[in-house]
């Protein structure tokens, strides 16, 4: 290929190139909502620790269970069990054993999740972190998102041409920058943007579900993209 051959990358006043960014954001309802359950247990020994940590956690697990296909995913995380010392004259000697396990649980059925979390609240010694809304991976607003910035680069190209008398003739070139959720899969507690509740001992009476309202979600896509076009009368 010859230097007189070479592509012009800025285009040719016989072949001028145009290039865009195309943008859109949407505003869509979630699809899933994830929360965190604690569990903790304290005993001056060990094994009393570890079994009532044991049965707290299968109280929750069951309980999570029992709601079915509402819960897509039911996972444990951390778990740990340790030793509080304290100083007695020179020698350190145990105290009491505190125990902690970490559950996540995903839910697609919003009116399930607000009964799911007042019940898991009453539990014994257990702990409700979120909800995190979120929308799923696969989600079609995504590709909406997608599509909806390629249009706009192609609206905002023909509009340049426009500008000075010319058509577009072809795409040369569309680099995709990504979509992606304003909020990440677990984003940090805001004000009013999140449920935190704890209980420490089971109520005789069930309290009434809580009315959680879903989080609208950001759905961002950007693309750059670039043409050619018909020579410009100036």
């Amino acid at each position: 290929m010859t230097q007189d051959s070479a592509p012009q990358p800025y285009g040719t006043p016989e072949v001028p190139r145009v290039a865009v960014r195309g943008e859109a954001r949407l505003e869509v309802d979630p699809e899933i909502a994830r929360i965190g359950i604690t569990v903790t247990a304290r005993g001056t020994d060990r094994r009393t620790a570890l079994e009532d940590l044991t049965r707290r956690n299968n109280t929750v697990l069951e309980l999570v269970k029992s709601y079915g296909d509402a819960v897509e995913k039911l996972e444990t995380g951390a778990f740990s069990i340790n030793p509080e010392l304290t100083r007695h004259g020179r020698a350190e000697r145990i105290r009491a054993y505190h125990g902690r396990v970490h559950v996540t649980a995903e839910l697609s059925d919003f009116t399930a999740l607000g009964e799911l979390t007042t019940r898991l609240a009453d539990l014994e010694l257990t702990s409700v972190d979120g909800p995190w809304w979120a929308l799923r991976p696969t989600s079609p607003a995504h590709g909406e998102a997608r599509r909806q910035a390629v249009l706009e680069a192609v609206q905002r190209a023909r509009e340049y041409a426009a500008a000075l008398g010319a058509d577009l003739a072809a795409l040369v070139e569309l680099a995709d920058l990504g979509a992606e959720n304003a909020l990440p899969a677990y984003p940090p507690t805001a004000p009013g943007g999140g449920m935190r509740t704890m209980a420490f001992s089971a109520s005789e009476e069930t309290a009434p579900p809580l009315d959680l309202e879903p989080q609208r979600q950001t759905v961002h896509a950007q693309v750059n993209a670039r043409f050619t076009m018909t020579p410009p009368q100036l």
